[in-house]
């Protein structure tokens, strides 16, 4: 029996990021991991940073593979960017969200708080992965 797989590729935005640089707006990044059991997060890509925003509209779009019938936790972390490293632990966290990629696809518009930590929101930031665009394939 044929799994039935489509391709998906988010567009990604987010509003009312923090602001953790002085003197200026911050330079936000999007890094989209997946649960892959036991407690770890495999890293499936990263949108372009943009310079001095707290709204973005990342142009980079993030593509994956959407299994139907099986639960595909994702995670949005939100970034500022200072440096050319492509290591995450020295740049400021503007915020996360968890969601599974079926909530996704079924929905028209999904829109997410932002929270620095779990009941610890990040001012008003949200993420909107907003309906895919998608290719079926098996």
């Amino acid at each position: 029996m044929a799994r039935c797989v489509t391709l998906v590729q988010l567009s990604i935005s987010c509003d009312h990021l923090i602001d953790k640089d002085i003197g200026s707006k911050s330079d936000p990044l999007c890094v989209l991991l997946q649960d892959v059991g036991g407690g770890s997060w495999a890293e499936l890509g990263r949108t372009e940073r943009v310079r001095n925003c707290s709204s973005p509209e990342f142009s980079k779009t993030l593509q994956l593979e959407y299994h139907f019938e099986t639960v595909q936790k994702l995670r949005f972390g939100i970034y500022d960017i200072d440096n050319k490293t492509p290591e995450l632990g020295d740049d400021d966290f503007l915020g996360g969200a968890e969601c599974s990629l079926g909530q996704i696809v079924s929905s028209q518009i999904l829109t997410l708080p932002l929270m620095l930590k779990p009941g610890k929101p990040a001012g008003q930031g949200t993420i909107t992965p907003p309906l895919p665009r998608s290719q079926l394939r098996s």
